[in-house]
């Protein structure tokens, strides 16, 4: 199988939906599947690299954008003008099955162009900030001025992905369409074997959504005597969260944003992982913790339960007193400790890519089928040649 695979964003830059579409490319490209990969530039980036003996490409066009971690619309912006006129070519130069974009917006205006000039199937997978009423705090404006473009492409894709029911049943509220649930795929890094330690760690980026403030004010008032309080991540409020420890006299270890060994040894040497987000679709970091075998507690909405199953205590957001009680019932009862990490490790199995994988190339399939039983769908207009690409010669 042959896939045009669009994101604006893709490893080393992007957040949450870049590594999930990464490992997506992956597992597909070591299956034997082949994958194209149209992303945004960024300053000294190849152009083009290729992985798994030529099945993985990744072509980088150029943007205006000037940070990893974020951009902007007229970043945005500048991709999708760029990234049209690549992304053509390439369908000129091979015979694609299909395209999967990631987001609705911004990166499925792409998508759907390609879709009416080329007549290729297009799934997209939704991912958060490209929903209505997901994050109002940033984007409800943008939203509301967009909606008219949203529903149409909306209403013009084969098949939606959502890594959530939560997310689904959001999208669904805002246009009635059938969406298929398939949860992140997830491959659980090998965790050092180190002693675990009366820890409690909070692993995010810093913002108030992310509850780590709540933490704070739930530690109050226990007796934290021989257990370790660790917020990990960097933020716009970290400043804040310093400051609130400090006016609580509560001991916090602030070490920054970790990543790689570092990371592990965190979650590996934690007994307790506190995530007490008031909005989540498919958290990374419930993951690792499962993975890393923690106890975990975090809150009962949005897509948060559905990743943590039975392997968690859940909490009403804002509910101090709750949360509270509940990281102290962890602190005072090893036994139900040891519980939820026997049912960490079980769980985070349910989102093996193995798992994950074969959901997708079902869903290519029946997406292919339902395109190929249409009277207008003739293979030979998506490719005038099924050859090697000679990037030199665009």
């Amino acid at each position: 199988m042959h896939i045009l695979m669009l994101n604006y964003e893709y490893p080393p830059i992007g957040g949450g939906a870049a590594p999930i579409t990464r490992a997506l490319c992956e597992h597909l490209a070591a299956a034997g599947h082949h994958v194209d990969v149209v992303t945004m530039g960024y300053r000294k980036l190849p152009f083009c690299e290729d992985f798994y003996d030529g099945r993985l490409r990744v072509f980088r066009v150029p943007a205006l954008r000037r940070s990893p971690v974020r951009a902007v619309t007229i970043e945005m912006s500048s991709y999708l003008v760029t990234a049209l006129f690549w992304a053509l070519w390439l369908t000129f130069q091979r015979r694609y099955d299909l395209i999967h974009a990631h987001f609705l917006m911004p990166t499925g205006v792409l998508a759907a162009i390609l879709k009416r000039l080329r007549g290729l199937p297009l799934i997209v997978t939704i991912h958060g900030s490209d929903v209505p009423g997901y994050n109002p705090d940033r984007f409800k404006r943008g939203h509301r001025v967009l909606a008219p473009a949203w529903r149409k492409i909306v209403r013009n894709v084969d098949r939606i992905i959502s890594p959530s029911a939560y997310l689904a049943g959001l999208l669904q509220r805002a246009y009635p369409t059938p969406v298929e649930v398939v949860p992140n795929g997830y491959d659980a890094a090998t965790m050092p074997e180190i002693p675990r330690r009366k820890q409690i760690l909070f692993v995010s980026r810093l913002f108030p959504r992310k509850g780590a403030q709540h933490l704070i004010a739930a530690l109050k008032g226990l007796d934290l005597q021989g257990w370790e309080v660790i917020i990990a991540g960097d933020g716009p409020i970290l400043d804040e969260l310093k400051q609130q420890a400090a006016a609580l006299n509560i001991p916090i270890r602030f070490p920054g944003f970790v990543k790689g060994r570092e990371l592990h040894e965190l979650y590996a040497g934690s007994e307790i992982f506190v995530f007490p987000s008031l909005h989540d679709n498919f958290p990374t970091v419930l993951l690792e913790a499962l993975a890393a075998g923690c106890a975990i507690i975090t809150n009962n909405v949005t897509g948060m339960p559905e990743v943590v199953g039975e392997a968690g205590i859940l909490v009403k957001p804002h509910d101090i007193d709750g949360l509270q009680a509940a990281i102290k019932r962890l602190m005072d009862d090893e036994t139900l400790r040891l519980e939820l990490r026997r049912r960490a490790v079980m769980q985070v199995q349910h989102f093996s890519w193995d798992i994950v994988l074969t959901y997708h190339l079902n869903l290519y399939n029946q997406v292919l089928s339902q395109a190929r039983a249409l009277p207008s769908y003739r293979a030979e207009k998506h490719a005038t040649r099924d050859s090697d690409i000679n990037v030199n010669d665009a």
